[in-house]
Order: structure tokens, then sequence, then C-alpha cells
């Protein structure tokens, strides 16, 4: 029993195309560890911040981290599936791969066509939490890590502080100061002298600024990242197609 002379021509094709989905099931495998950190994350680090983006519970997090658990498991699976060889589980893996393909587009669209909805959202969340702020549930919390983060003082300006319901008992929170150790209670409570201690920048034009500022490098990053699967799938096709095509024969 000989190889034949096609067969042979094939077989660096195949080590070939084996080697590059091999690195890219690495690659894509890298991707899904990503993804679940970043949601775990976001679900147990920027919990509280959820409430000033959303108007009610956010799936975001889970999502991401369904997503990165389910990449991850199907990154494994392509390796096992180019190392075997076995046709069926190569077509699998490129369905696969086509399905989240389609997902990032969307999301990645989504995102980009309904970013003014987000930060219009997130105008009506953080104005209602500064106006019913209290300094001790979630979104109060949420505020004051903000304001204390991006060095921002209210939603417009400091002046946001003076219509809540917390300004009359508690004045302008402390978050707001530009050094603490010069910001008093009593400073808090006068408008007047809290002016000139607290940041002068609201905290909304920071945020949404900053979306735009990024939302090209997270579009073309979301972008990217779904053609990649393409890549992927054209390997696997095209390795179950040769593997499939081109037996040992006999000569």
């Amino acid at each position: 029993v000989l190889m034949s002379p096609r067969r042979m021509e094939t077989k660096p094709v195949i080590f070939c195309l084996k080697t590059l989905l091999l690195l890219y099931c690495l690659v894509f495998w890298v991707t899904g560890v990503v993804l679940l950190c970043v949601g775990l994350w976001w679900r147990f680090m920027l919990g509280p911040y959820t409430s000033l983006i959303s108007s009610g519970p956010s799936n975001a997090p889970y999502i991401l981290t369904a997503t990165g658990a389910a990449i991850v498991l199907f990154g494994l699976f392509g390796c096992f599936a180019t190392c075997r060889g076995r046709c069926w589980m190569l077509r699998l893996y490129a369905v696969f791969l086509s399905l989240v393909f389609m997902i990032e587009l969307i999301a990645g669209i989504s995102g980009f066509v309904f970013r003014h909805e987000i930060k219009g959202t997130f105008l009506t969340t953080y104005s209602e939490a500064v106006l019913r702020y209290d300094g001790r549930d979630d979104r109060s919390l949420a505020v004051d890590g903000v304001q204390r983060r991006l060095l921002c003082c209210g939603v417009h300006n400091y002046t946001s502080w003076l219509s809540s319901l917390y300004f009359p008992i508690g004045g302008i929170p402390a978050s707001c100061c530009v050094t603490f150790s010069d910001c008093s209670a009593a400073d808090l409570k006068n408008a007047t002298l809290a002016a000139r201690k607290v940041h002068k920048q609201g905290c909304y034009e920071l945020v949404t600024s900053s979306i735009e500022g990024n939302m090209g490098v997270i579009a073309g990053g979301t972008f990217s990242l779904a053609f990649s699967q393409l890549i992927g799938t054209s390997l696997a096709c095209c390795l179950s197609r040769f593997i499939s095509t081109n037996q040992y024969e006999m000569v």
C-alpha cells in the first residue's frame, strides 16, 4: 500500500491548515477568557455603576460571562477537532464561529446606532440618582464613586445638587470636593462657598465625551473581532474539505 502522488501533495497543505487553525483556536480561546473576565469584573466590581446607565437591571454582564464561557469551551473543542481531524467536528466548529460572528456584528451595530439613546438614558438615570441622593443606597454610592474618580460634580455642574433632596440636609456631597481637608460640612451647605471648593465640571459631560471619544476604538475592535471569526470559519471548512476529499489511495 503506497500513498498516491495526489495525497503526498496535499499532506503539506493539510499540515499548514491544521497549524493555522490551531493558532486561531488559541487566539479564539484567549478572547473567550477575556470576555469571561470582563463579564465577571462587570458583575462584581461595576455592579453599583450599572444602575446609573440603565433604568432597570442590566443583563450585559451575564451575557458577556455566558458568551466568554461558551467561547472558552468551543475554543478547546476547536483544538480537539483540529488535532483529531474529524470532518463533522470541524463543520460544527465552523457553524459555531458563524453564529458568534453574527452575534458580535449585531451587537456592534446596535451599540453604534443606539449610542445616543444610551447617553439619553444615562442623563435620565444619573439626574434621578442626584435628585434622590441620600448617601447610603447603591445609586448614591455609585454617584460618589463617579464624582471621586472623574473629578466632577453633579450632572452638568455643582448646581445640580441645589435642587436635590439631600442638599437642605447635608449640602453638596463631599465627593465633589477638590480637597477634602478644605471642605467642611458648613461650606458644602453654603452654595456660594461650595462653588469655590468643589469640581467645576459636571459628570454627564465627562462620561459622554469619553463614550464619544472611545466609540471608534470600541466599534473598530468589535467589528475586527467579529470578522476574525470568518478566518476561523474558512480555515475549518477548508481543512474539513481537504480531509474528506483526500484520503489514502491504493496504487
